[in-house]
């Protein structure tokens, strides 16, 4: 399949460098992602695949796209408004889940990830509103961008 992925990379100039647990969490949304994504541009579809840089510039999420020899194909735009309360709230159960994993017992803490994985679904649900139009996605694949957009804001 032409509409996917075949390589993205975060712009994370400037960030703080990421907690052992959000550096792990990158590796395998990228890793994910890669392996099994669909991304498909209105107007171009079966000409991927495609290369993505992801960046967070002015409050604003970037998404820059190029084919598979580089070429660019341009870039666009997202307010990052709507995801700020649904970030905010994925990181605070995020850092519960990883100090429920050292001290608390299985079901406890597959307590707290059913309500993780409810949180990563709702901010996934918003990124898929946000690029419709612009990006033609899956659940899966939003699931592991909104991952990825979540690492552009750590604030260690």
């Amino acid at each position: 399949m032409s509409d996917r992925l075949i390589d993205i990379v975060l712009d994370d100039t400037g960030l703080s460098l990421p907690s052992p647990e959000v550096e792990q969490e990158r590796r395998v949304a990228i890793y994910d992602l890669l392996e099994d994504n669909t991304f498909i541009l209105p107007g171009d579809e079966g000409h991927g695949p495609y290369r993505l840089r992801l960046a967070v510039r002015e409050r604003r999420l970037v998404f820059e796209i190029e084919t598979e020899d580089g070429s660019r194909l341009g870039e666009f735009h997202l307010s990052l408004s709507p995801f700020r309360q649904v970030i905010k709230d994925y990181f605070q159960i995020c850092e519960s889940y990883f100090d429920a994993v050292k001290r608390l017992p299985a079901a406890q803490i597959e307590a707290i990830d059913m309500g993780r994985r409810g949180i990563h679904n709702e901010g996934s649900q918003i990124l898929m509103e946000r690029l419709e139009g612009k990006v033609g996605t899956d659940m899966p694949t939003a699931r592991r961008l909104f991952t990825l957009i979540c690492v552009l804001h750590y604030k260690g």
